[in-house]
């Protein structure tokens, strides 16, 4: 028996005094950690990230064109991590993110309305004998922004300084999510309908957003907003980053009004740096680093692996009596992405 193995394949005994022999998780996975401890993982990610002069320009050209900045890149090169990077040196605050799949659609990122559950609200007050079956005046509550709508709210003080959004694997898109978007990064506003209907019987409304984390200073200033009128303004247009592997091609007038970034896989330095960065000055970890960060690179010369693939087999390999097991693990943790086997 090896001492890192906590499971062993042995069902002929129950020993649960086994599993108090895990260590601490990797400082990106920390779970059943505090909501303090969770807030500074989400800092140290901008803060650890090693930004190329590449990625310097074409943010700070992002920014003074107010266009979005598309990245294209491999999995595992750091494009999401790039938005938390600008969020955490620019003071922007929580990264709103907008997960794309394929069933994505415009309304999502702009914002939702539970109609239903506003209906079933309605019917039990009646059932209760409460009144107010066809009153407007909580209709903010079954109403949310989304990640783009908050994205687009002006800030609450007088100077509009831009939030921060990531939509992230746009090429996950439906087809027609591209050009969906056009006007909405054109023009910078957009409608809530069932607000705008009853705009004359209620002028405002106060509806969530999408910020959720509450020890950040943009959720106390902005988890609820007013919207006058159910139109949503842009006070200062949002640094939107968009990530794409590269999966599928989008149409030119969507192209036309973005910025686009390749981003280039880290090489042998920067792989070092990010190591560093995660895990710390220690002589065993650098020492065990400089030996995968070589695998890592000879490996990637012909097959697809990711950044975090390396974080995993450096933490892992670095644990108590791994030695005999390295090469295996090795295997098993620089797998390819692209092979069956992935899948």
């Amino acid at each position: 028996m090896t001492d890192w193995k906590i499971f062993e394949g042995d069902s002929s005994t129950q020993d649960d005094s086994k599993i108090d022999r895990l260590p601490p998780a990797p400082p990106w996975r920390p779970f059943g950690k505090t909501q303090e401890e969770i807030r500074e993982r989400k800092l140290k990610r901008g803060q650890n990230y090693q930004a190329s002069e590449a990625e310097v320009q074409a943010v700070n050209a992002a920014l003074y064109l107010r266009r979005p900045l598309l990245i294209t890149g491999r999995p595992g090169t750091g494009k999401t991590s790039l938005a938390y990077a600008v969020a955490y040196e620019l003071g922007l605050g929580e990264v709103l993110y907008w997960p794309i799949t394929t069933r994505t659609q415009l309304k999502d990122g702009l914002y939702s309305y539970d109609a239903i559950g506003r209906l079933q609200d309605s019917q039990q007050k009646e059932e209760q004998g409460e009144s107010g079956k066809n009153s407007l005046a909580n209709i903010g509550d079954y109403i949310q922004l989304g990640p783009l709508g908050t994205a687009l709210l002006p800030r609450k003080e007088q100077r509009q300084r831009p939030r921060i959004l990531l939509i992230d694997e746009i090429d996950k898109s439906d087809i027609d999510l591209p050009n969906d978007l056009l006007y909405v990064l054109e023009e910078g506003r957009f409608e809530i309908p069932e607000l705008v209907r009853i705009s004359k019987k209620l002028k405002q409304v106060e509806v969530r957003t999408s910020y959720s984390d509450e020890d950040e200073a943009t959720y106390s200033a902005d988890a609820t907003t007013m919207i006058q009128g159910g139109k949503v303004p842009c006070g200062a247009f949002p640094l939107v980053i968009m990530t794409s592997n590269g999966e599928r091609d989008f149409p030119p007038p969507f192209l036309r009004r973005c910025l686009q970034l390749e981003m280039e896989d880290p090489l042998e330095d920067k792989l070092k740096q990010i190591v560093k960065a995660y895990l710390g000055e220690n002589k065993k970890v650098e020492q065990e680093a400089n030996k995968l960060v070589e695998a890592f690179l000879e490996k990637k010369e012909k097959d697809v692996l990711a950044t975090d693939q390396l974080l995993n087999a450096v933490f892992l390999l670095t644990q108590k009596q791994v030695g005999q097991d390295r090469d295996e693990l090795a295997e098993l943790l620089l797998k390819s992405l692209s092979s069956v086997e992935a899948i």
